[in-house]
């Protein structure tokens, strides 16, 4: 497509657009009666308008009755979940079995690193990407000291190229076959929260498993943004959280997926709870931990009803625009646009101020763009925040901006592309710098 940097342009887009009717479906913050332009939606997506009656609700259902809510009614709380796992399913590409809300994402990660990170012999290396969020760093750490690792010897940190951004996929696959034989676990995020990164997924995971290893994923950034495929993939388990693109609210009930091959598994460990328990059998409260089938085997505490409520007004609607394959679509054109609009303002402010790092290729990001900004970074983006263009600031000098299908527009990105300019030229000519 042949973009235009014009407002007729951009509302000419919109206008073409089958999904615009999806963004009068969530409620944008306001300042000084003026909406903000969001683009954080990589952060903590909008909240549905949907959510509060689907809280009421479930609110309700606890004021009228009381503890027999979880039998009760017309959602009982005992089997509420299964209604999420429906539609979790096709946004991870999995089944229904395989998938189940619960907890936070952290926990989960280290939930599911009980059972899969396994550590045996020589084979007691986790191999991740470098850069990796802290709370996956942690994590891994953590784990690793738990069985008694050191730690600069069991894990493998994949970084980039000296003065590349991004990481190259032959890399990564070539660090996993350089040590083959000590590697137990493949733990990458599925996008990378600072690059915007897309890592191929399928390549990596056929790549660990063609080594023995066991491969997982923090799908934190991917999940209800990119198409992924876990069952086909033959990932062993992942986990993401609610609140990004998924819209969940701060904090959101978290999701795992673990692989049907893994279900009949007896050698696994894992760190048990009752709500993880026989379902059938739960309430005999019987001594001897038998896991229900599934996903829902990993699962340790009770439903969590109102946070699951929250996911589950989200949940609906990406059922009503088709899950991920309509959303993707609009998304690659998206986020076009912005790289376009992006690309504009350098050539209007005559030098090469911003530098996306975000790979080009569209296979390999998602809706995020992650910009370098060459001088005055952090106040550039508070004078876009000024201009009520709310994106993502990230230190040294990286300001991350999500365009996401569901409520975002061609107008929101042209009148980013307007503000950031005229910011730009306000700052920089200031201080002198162009």
């Amino acid at each position: 497509m042949n973009f235009e940097n014009t407002l007729s342009f951009a509302k000419a887009l919109d206008e073409a657009d089958q999904l615009r009717h999806f963004r009068s479906q969530f409620l944008f913050p306001n300042h000084n009666g003026k909406d903000y332009i969001y683009l954080c939606g990589n952060s903590l997506g909008l909240q549905p308008k949907a959510a509060g009656e689907v809280l009421k609700k479930q609110l309700d259902n606890w004021a009228n009755f009381a503890v027999e809510g979880w039998f009760d009614g017309e959602e009982p709380w005992m089997f509420y979940h299964k209604a999420l796992k429906k539609l979790m399913a096709p946004i991870v590409g999995a089944s229904p079995a395989e998938v189940c809300p619960m907890n936070t994402l952290t926990i989960n990660l280290h939930l599911l690193m009980v059972s899969f990170y396994q550590p045996k012999g020589k084979r007691f290396k986790i191999i991740m990407e470098g850069g990796a969020f802290p709370s996956d760093q942690y994590a891994i750490e953590s784990q690793v000291k738990f069985h008694g690792f050191d730690l600069k010897e069991a894990i493998i940190e994949v970084f980039p190229r000296e003065g590349e951004e991004i990481l190259r996929t032959e890399d990564i696959v070539s660090q996993i076959k350089e040590n083959a034989g000590e590697i137990a676990l493949v733990l990458f995020g599925g996008i990378n929260y600072y690059t915007g990164q897309w890592y191929d997924m399928k390549t990596i995971t056929k790549a660990g498993h063609e080594i023995g290893a066991i491969v997982g994923w923090d799908l934190a950034h991917a999940a209800g943004n990119v198409p992924v495929k876990l069952h086909d993939w033959g990932v062993d388990f992942a986990c993401w959280c609610s609140y990004k693109y998924q819209n969940s609210g701060p904090g959101g009930i978290s999701g795992i997926f673990v692989h049907e091959k893994h279900f009949g598994n007896t050698d696994l460990n894992r760190f048990a709870g009752w709500w993880g328990y026989q379902e059938s059998k739960r309430f005999k409260m019987e001594k001897g931990f038998i896991a229900e089938g599934g996903a829902d085997g990993w699962q340790v505490s009770c439903t969590q009803v109102m946070p699951m409520a929250l996911y589950h007004a989200s949940l609906q609607i990406f059922e009503q625009a088709g899950f991920i394959e309509p959303l993707r679509i609009k998304s690659i054109t998206l986020t076009q646009y912005l790289e376009f609009i992006i690309n504009e303002v350098n050539k209007s402010l005559g030098v090469g101020q911003y530098k996306i790092i975000t790979p080009k290729n569209q296979e390999d990001r998602g809706a995020q763009l992650s910009i370098i900004a060459q001088h005055h970074g952090k106040r550039i983006f508070d004078g876009l925040m000024a201009n009520h263009i709310l994106g993502d600031w990230r230190e040294p000098d990286v300001i991350r901006l999500s365009a996401v299908p569901l409520y975002n527009s061609y107008e929101d990105v042209y009148l980013t592309g307007q503000a950031l300019l005229k910011v730009s030229k306000d700052i920089l000519q200031k201080t002198q710098s162009i």
